[in-house]
């Protein structure tokens, strides 16, 4: 049995929810609801119900594709190409090794790819680690044993980063990193609009959203969860292809409602004022052409479409700006110059990792210490982070995925506590997604602190799973950046080790989504109200009994599906 619960009517509120199939058991006490979820054999309904139609469930997406190259478990191991000894590195911390550091990469690079070795050692770095080449890895000799030093921010390496909404606020604490994998065009391009202070868009199509012409039209509908999809021409396509789908809103803002789950309340909402989620449309979600049959005029995908693709909205295939595939970071430790945690919304830039326009790539046993921000997903697609961990003074987003990121998977990762107190006008939020981002995994973490961080920007279709949180963060984003949440938002066995509801009982906050198998909590802190009214259609299972739900992680059991 699965129970709706209004957050509305917690707060006092007259609206009610109610929504699926579920019975509902408004006004229950969570010991009471706890109780009677004991009495549930341990195989999970809901679970049972996306087994039987997993492309087109109404509460849970299908993310069992998420990750480097489908999910697949085994990352390449390349030859070994370079040894940055030999560009003049030294591993006494005695001298600046990012140019040395950063030859080696551009050689390796250039020949077509390898692995690029930085031995056991502390290597001082006074730039920024550049990986802008297809299938190069840059690996240390362990997250224990090669350390990168840090001593500058991302303000002095490139200047000030205004926000192309307007104020005063730092683009650099949300974007941009001190190991920052980027091709190579697209990362002189950005770097120069940010030096000429033209504030540039961040994602697949360049600084103005301009860099891309249309292959072909998608002539008829198609459903979300559909793998093929009929277009008005196959003649620019070709198996292998990268291509973006495009969907463009309309004058009534259907696109957005349907993101919403085109729940009721979607219908009401004042989408127009939302200026900066307006901004992200239309949206742009990265696939593969793995099949063309010209002679009926469709092509099949490496994944499920992800949402419908209706004629009101314009569906294209397009180009886009070539990502960098097949590169990786591993076994290092990236430790920056420790300095106070700056003011929310004013980060200088002493960032971890970031991940942009980077397609089929990964992050693997890396730390990150003493950073403003840590690994950020920046339009970034089918990207593993595996083995990664945030330590130090205390950051602002520990863990980011924003700007039109999908499919990506961060598994096996740590936020741990911070080390000193959180200076006054400073603000943590933990794993963050927003930005229309869509399909993104968080499996097997542990976080000291920190929150399950929606940043407004109506992020969908993402799940977080097995993972063990102290409640401790506030999520954030800008009012004209829309809802929290869109439809399909999962949360699947959550242990709260301080009871504290907020970002993670999302049953009475996001449309159409799945709370399963999360701990007893209750109100306090951060408390938010839906932004929808109306039903919500989201339903809960197991509430109380994390370690009893089956399955445990609900990606891996996605991907024993295939």
């Amino acid at each position: 049995m699965d129970r709706e619960i209004d957050r509305r009517t917690l707060l006092g509120a007259a609206a009610g929810t109610a929504g699926g199939a579920a019975v509902g058991l408004l006004g229950a006490t969570p010991a009471a609801a706890a109780g009677r979820s004991a009495d549930r054999p341990a195989g999970s309904a809901l679970w049972r119900e996306f087994r039987a139609d997993p492309y087109h469930h109404p509460q849970i997406p299908y993310v069992g594709r998420a990750g480097f190259r489908g999910g697949r478990a085994e990352l390449p191991r390349y030859p070994v190409a370079a040894d940055v000894r030999r560009y003049g590195a030294r591993p006494d911390g005695s001298a600046d090794a990012a140019p040395a550091i950063n030859r080696a990469i551009e050689a390796v690079g250039r020949r077509g790819g390898g692995t690029v070795v930085v031995p056991p050692g502390t290597y001082r770095i006074d730039g920024i680690i550049r990986i802008g080449y297809d299938n190069v890895v840059l690996r240390g000799a362990g997250s224990g044993r090669t350390t990168l030093h840090a001593t500058r921010n991302l303000t002095e390496l490139i200047g000030p980063y205004g926000s192309r909404y307007g104020g005063t606020k730092s683009s650099w604490s949300w974007a941009g990193g001190l190991i920052w994998m980027c091709p190579d065009a697209r990362w002189r391009s950005l770097t120069a609009a940010i030096k000429a202070q033209a504030w540039p868009f961040e994602g697949w199509t360049g600084n103005g959203r301009d860099e891309w012409r249309t292959l072909t039209a998608i002539d008829r509908p198609a459903r979300r969860g559909d793998w093929t999809v009929p277009v008005e021409s196959t003649a620019a396509l070709r198996r292998g292809d990268r291509v973006l789908l495009q969907l463009a809103d309309d004058g009534a803002h259907t696109l957005l409602q349907h993101m919403a789950g085109d729940v009721e309340g979607s219908g009401g909402y004042p989408w127009a004022d939302k200026t900066k989620l307006t901004s992200y449309v239309p949206y742009e979600w990265p696939c593969r052409v793995t099949a063309v049959d010209r002679r009926r005029r469709q092509v099949t995908l490496d994944r499920p479409l992800p949402l419908d693709a209706r004629p009101a909205w314009k569906p294209r295939f397009t180009t886009l700006i070539r990502p960098v595939t097949g590169s990786g970071v591993e076994g290092i430790t990236l430790d920056v110059v420790e300095t106070p945690q700056g003011q929310h919304l004013l980060d200088k830039g002493y960032n971890g990792v970031a991940l942009q326009c980077a397609w089929d790539c990964w992050v693997d046993d890396v730390t990150v210490n003493n950073v403003d921000n840590g690994f950020l997903l920046v339009a970034a697609k089918a990207c593993t982070l595996r083995r990664v961990t945030v330590s130090g003074r205390g950051s602002h987003h520990p863990y980011c995925c924003r700007e039109g990121s999908h499919d990506n998977l961060v598994e096996d990762f740590v936020l741990k506590q911070r080390t000193v107190p959180a200076p006054a006008g400073t603000q943590l939020h933990g794993i963050n997604v927003e930005g229309l981002s869509s399909y993104n995994v968080w499996s097997r973490g542990r976080m000291e602190m920190g929150t399950f961080d929606t940043h407004r920007g109506m992020p969908f279709a993402n799940v977080r799973t097995d993972i063990t949180i102290d409640n401790t963060g506030s999520h954030g984003g800008d009012a004209v950046a829309g809802p929290l949440y869109g439809a399909r938002f999962t949360h699947w066995n959550v242990t709260v080790t301080n009871q504290r509801a907020g970002c993670v009982k999302i049953d009475e906050i996001a449309p159409y989504s799945a709370t399963v198998g999360i701990s007893e909590v209750r109100e306090f802190g951060q408390t938010d109200v839906p932004d929808f009214s109306g039903p919500l259609h989201s339903r809960i299972e197991s509430y109380g009994h994390p370690a009893a739900v089956r399955p445990r992680n609900l990606y891996e059991a996605q991907r024993a599906l295939r």
